[in-house]
């Protein structure tokens, strides 16, 4: 099981049968030096993974090149790829160490890097913090920004999603009907949601042209966190504007949202340009328009918890 710690956040992740198998697996085809160092690469990549997938982030460790022997004898690469977003380095750090060595091989490339630190026996990996960053061989690791900052960097990272494409039928993985979403726990707040959506068509100019999709958000470190679903609706106009409604809702039978969660909407340089906040609040909305070519983000945050999702026009 994932455990967690205070100030600063950590996680701490068993190195099960499994990792050492694969490490070992890995450790065979190399001689010497070079085999440790791919074992002991090859255990935090794994704490890592095992870490984002709690989290709810999709990886493909084939296809990185800490899963290639061929790499892995060219390099000392410690990467797994996150989808949609790019290569985080995860570099191991030993017992007591006041530093990680992060080879120049690898500053480049990389979204982020990650810090992880193997106990003595190799039974557990703790993720002490990450950089987005770096341009020296050692860190110390007094420099680390607590992973409670991880999760916000990885979503600013991501491809932006390009919206005028949903006006053709192509949608990003993720985003479905509200249908969908909300049918899967039939509340009050369902049948509500339902009848704003038909007035909101209704009343919109073209409606035939109208596209509303949704996205179930975990603003959380578990499964079982809190859960909100962000519903966004696009409407063209008869100019080259797009009409814009970004929408927050309670999920899993809760009539309110999450008390002080806020939805922001921020421009191209990050700034904040609107924002709403729930007290006893059922649902946030906030309208905009906006023209092709321009990018916005939208984010959701919880206490010290955010979900950040950029867009193009």
């Amino acid at each position: 099981m994932l455990n967690t710690t205070n100030e600063p956040l950590m996680l701490t992740v068993p190195l099960t049968l499994e990792a050492h198998q694969i490490a070992q697996q890995f450790h065979q085809q190399h001689c010497s030096q070079k085999a440790k160092q791919v074992y002991l690469n090859t255990l935090a990549v794994y704490a890592v993974k095992t870490s984002l997938k709690c989290l709810g982030i999709q990886t493909n460790w084939q296809a990185s090149d800490s899963w290639n022997p061929i790499m892995q004898t060219l390099e000392n690469t410690a990467d797994l790829l996150i989808k949609d977003i790019g290569k985080l380095e995860c570099r191991p750090v030993l017992p007591n160490a006041a530093s990680c060595h992060i080879p120049a091989e690898v500053w480049s490339d990389r979204i982020g890097y990650v810090a992880v630190e193997l106990n003595q026996a190799l039974t557990e990996a703790k993720l002490l913090g990450f950089l987005p960053s770096v341009n020296t061989e050692e860190i110390l690791l007094t420099q680390l920004i607590s992973l409670e900052h991880l999760l916000d960097h990885l979503n600013s990272s991501r491809q932006p999603i390009q919206i005028s494409q949903w006006l053709q039928n192509i949608f990003d993985v993720g985003w479905q009907t509200v249908d969908t979403l909300f049918d899967s726990s039939p509340t009050e707040l369902a049948f509500n949601f339902r009848n704003y959506t038909q007035i909101a068509t209704h009343l919109s100019e073209p409606s035939d042209l109208k596209i509303t999709r949704g996205k179930r958000l975990t603003l959380g470190r578990r499964y079982d966190d809190e859960q909100v679903i962000l519903v966004m609706d696009l409407t063209p106009t008869q100019s080259s504007e797009l009409d814009i409604s970004v929408g927050i809702y309670p999920t899993n039978g809760q009539s309110y949202l999450p008390k002080n969660l806020q939805l922001m909407i921020l421009d191209d340089t990050g700034e904040t340009v609107m924002q709403a906040e729930a007290r006893s609040t059922k649902q946030i909305q906030l309208q905009f328009s906006g023209e092709a070519g321009e990018c916005f983000k939208v984010r959701v945050a919880l206490a010290d918890i955010s979900m950040t999702e950029t867009f193009i026009i």
